[in-house]
């Protein structure tokens, strides 16, 4: 009887002591790490639905990020977020990026958003369609409707000039937004204006007239990711996880255009008009903007004054977070 005693003692001590090792233990195993917070502003642009499939696929998931994609109607508005640290990436321009880093570096250029091709053209002078203007020399004189300190006026300049226009000859009124310049062209009341495609496509379909576009000079036209410097300094791991899942996105929208129909919809990145007849163009693969490209739009800045400084390429574009 003794013995027996004895013999559940010792079981009953082993099994505390069990149950004490597996509590420790438990409590000493690794814990999943928590999604780092990604929170990028999207303009309602093509440019976006690669962001919005990672999402929607769970591809950001996967690489154990947490991804916020906050709409903003306007670039002002984009940039308010991005001054404030309400956001931490955004899509914008090199030309944008110039205007954030000409003092110190603010933000940092990671990949292309999207760039014209051969084939697709990112931006377009149109003319109205009773307005008599076919030509690019027809232009010269005619007031191009235009947003003022922008990759709009860029392109206008850079695309009028190559065609042979003098600068002199090249006349520009300020339309900051799209929705204005598409609407005063549709009626006539402006002669011409650059618009970026799709709001262009929908304006030829409303009998504007193409003019000239950049699948000329594809190397002047294009958008960027950029995310703000503090954010890449802190969690580099984060934005080479972003650029990976991104990439799979892209990769999915190019093998599979019509797929995302029901997506750019519901995110008002194509206008109703054009569903199920415009076709979307090749998103990019990983790359960034060449020091070439960039310091053309710096030179195009500092030549209007509106940039004094010289911005350095290498500290406003970094392609070593690329998949």
């Amino acid at each position: 009887m003794a013995k027996q005693r004895i013999l559940t003692r010792r079981l009953a001590a082993a099994l505390c002591l069990a149950l004490i090792l597996a509590g420790i233990g438990a409590a000493c195993s690794p814990q999943p790490a928590e999604p780092t917070r990604i929170r990028v502003a999207v303009l309602p642009i093509l440019e976006s639905l690669p962001m919005y499939v990672a999402d929607q696929e769970g591809y950001f998931a996967a690489e154990g990020l947490e991804v916020e994609l906050i709409p903003v109607s306007s670039a002002p508005e984009r940039d308010q977020l991005m001054q404030s640290g309400q956001v931490d990436a955004m899509i914008n321009e090199v030309v944008s990026v110039l205007f954030y880093n000409q003092e110190s570096p603010q933000v940092v250029v990671v990949r292309f958003a999207r760039v014209a091709t051969a084939q697709a053209p990112l931006f377009r002078i149109l003319a109205a369609k009773d307005s008599g203007i076919q030509s690019v020399e027809e232009l010269a004189g005619a007031p191009i409707g235009i947003s003022e300190g922008t990759v709009i006026e860029y392109t206008t300049d850079r695309l009028l000039e190559r065609a042979g226009l003098a600068p002199e000859q090249i006349a520009k009124v300020a339309v900051p937004k799209i929705p204005d310049r598409l609407n005063l062209l549709a009626s006539g009341q402006l002669q011409a204006a650059n618009l970026p495609d799709p709001a262009a496509s929908l304006a030829i379909l409303q009998g504007a007239v193409p003019v000239i576009d950049d699948t000329t000079y594809p190397e002047i036209s294009h958008s960027v990711i950029s995310f703000s410097r503090g954010f890449v300094e802190e969690h580099p791991e984060a934005v080479r996880g972003f650029l990976r899942a991104l990439e799979r996105a892209v990769e999915a929208v190019n093998g599979d255009k019509s797929r995302w129909d029901d997506l750019l919809g519901q995110k008002k990145l194509l206008p109703p008009p054009l569903r199920g007849v415009y076709t979307l163009p090749d998103f990019p693969p990983a790359s960034v903007p060449s020091p070439e490209q960039f310091n053309d739009a710096l030179a195009w800045a500092q030549g209007k004054g509106l940039i004094s400084t010289d911005v350095p390429y290498e500290s406003s574009v970094d392609a070593s977070f690329l998949p």
